[in-house]
């Protein structure tokens, strides 16, 4: 069974709207976007509850763009469904952000991995429930009692980026989240290439991750 609070905000968001994103900002985002769309690993389910979110990373300093909050079921994201992040403190349950909608409710998540590996420029947050099962234990595992989007999510998350290999894997599992799998990489390019990595291993085709579009 999905998770019923998918997509709900559970940071205190300080947002400030503006104009859609030109279509340059978003260009590389959106194409990726597009490919794990295609795929179903972002998306919604029949409850019309939205899954799963991208992000680029915008600067050293940590902002990155990223999908907007409840835009997981639309096909063809434009520039009115992004959100720039422009700082985010776990400590305090807050994040800042602006754009014409507000941040995905994973975005404490990305902001974390921004922070914590300098070399990263791409984030993706997907839901598979059987590469869930496969994986989990098997990668990275964050810690049962932490639910998406909460400063206890992004402690473990960090916990694992200091204690395990994650930093060298870069994919993980959320336990207490079921279905939700995070990826990342040095591009959003190489993201999607662990993710289809491990998507091949689990259909058994080696070679699964060589045609990417």
């Amino acid at each position: 069974m999905p998770p019923r609070d998918e997509g709900y905000l559970k940071f205190q968001a300080i947002w400030t709207e503006t104009p859609p994103f030109p279509e340059s900002k978003i260009s590389n985002l959106n194409h990726w976007r597009s490919v794990i769309y295609k795929l179903g690993l972002i998306g919604a389910y029949e409850s019309g509850i939205g899954f799963g979110n991208i992000s680029q990373r915008l600067d050293a300093a940590g902002q990155f763009i990223i999908s907007g909050t409840a835009t997981g079921g639309i096909p063809k994201l434009t520039g009115a469904h992004y959100a720039l992040v422009q700082r985010a403190d776990p400590a305090q349950n807050k994040l800042y952000c602006k754009g014409p909608v507000i941040a995905s409710s994973e975005s404490m998540s990305h902001a974390v991995i921004y922070r914590e590996c300098p070399e990263i420029n791409g984030v993706i947050h997907i839901h598979h429930l059987n590469l869930w099962k496969k994986l989990l234990h098997r990668v990275p595992t964050t810690d049962r009692s932490a639910t998406y989007g909460t400063p206890e999510m992004a402690a473990s998350i960090v916990a694992l980026l200091q204690e395990t290999a994650l930093p060298e894997l870069r994919i993980f599992v959320m336990e207490g989240h079921e279905e939700g799998i995070f990826a990342f990489g040095e591009t959003l390019e190489s993201a999607v290439s662990v993710i289809l990595e491990h998507l091949g291993e689990w259909l058994g085709l080696s070679a699964y991750n060589q045609t990417l579009p």
